[in-house]
């Protein structure tokens, strides 16, 4: 078991499955729950397709990993719900990331997390950098799943971001995400545009 005593090697943790040594970490160290990631520790997790920027904190990395139980740990051990990083992403904003067809890959548990963090007070239409909501966010990975739990949540499909981009029109757009060209990516996009034309038009 790791001997976890900085953010960095936490949020690692986190996003590799290591249950017993985050608790372990998150026991010794509880100001590790509200910890923000500093300018200087900004790094990428390969296995979660994350980029781990200044202000994240341990609850953004629950919620990328799809980590259900970890992520109602943290909420109960006090971790801001709302916890923003220097790109105004919240953690529901970190839940919607994913690759469709990668090995990390859990529209279940995806689901789950977008679930519980909305229960906790997540707001689903909250924007980050450049107007962009988890609906937005969501649309342009290609998780149909992380859509769909949002709009029964109240995401609005009509907000444009700042470049005028609704959901709606990522949904039919070509993203320029990696892997969204992939067979999986297009049968989540197939999915993804039934279900904001049913949101927007009621049919």
């Amino acid at each position: 078991m790791a001997d976890i005593k900085d953010l960095p090697s936490l949020l690692t943790a986190i996003a590799t499955g290591d249950r017993r040594a985050v608790t372990a970490a998150l026991d010794a160290v509880p100001s590790l729950v509200t910890a923000r990631l500093a300018r200087p520790d900004e790094f990428f997790i390969d296995r979660c397709h994350a980029q781990l920027y200044e202000g994240d904190t341990a609850l953004h990395a629950a919620a990328f990993a799809y980590d259900v139980e970890l992520a109602r740990e943290l909420i109960a051990r006090g971790a801001d719900i709302g916890a923003r990083n220097r790109r105004g992403s919240e953690p529901l904003h970190a839940a919607v990331i994913g690759v469709p067809g990668s090995t990390n890959w859990n529209p279940t548990a995806q689901r789950a997390v977008i679930e519980l963090l909305i229960a906790a007070g997540a707001n689903p239409n909250a924007t980050a950098a450049g107007g962009v909501t988890p609906l937005h966010r969501a649309v342009r990975n290609r998780c149909s799943a992380a859509v769909d739990q949002l709009l029964r949540a109240g995401a609005d499909p009509r907000l444009p971001n700042d470049h005028g981009s609704t959901p709606s029109d990522l949904a039919h757009l070509t993203t320029g995400r990696g892997g969204t060209g992939s067979a999986e990516a297009k049968a989540e996009q197939q999915t993804i545009v039934a279900l904001l034309d049913k949101a927007t038009t009621g049919r």
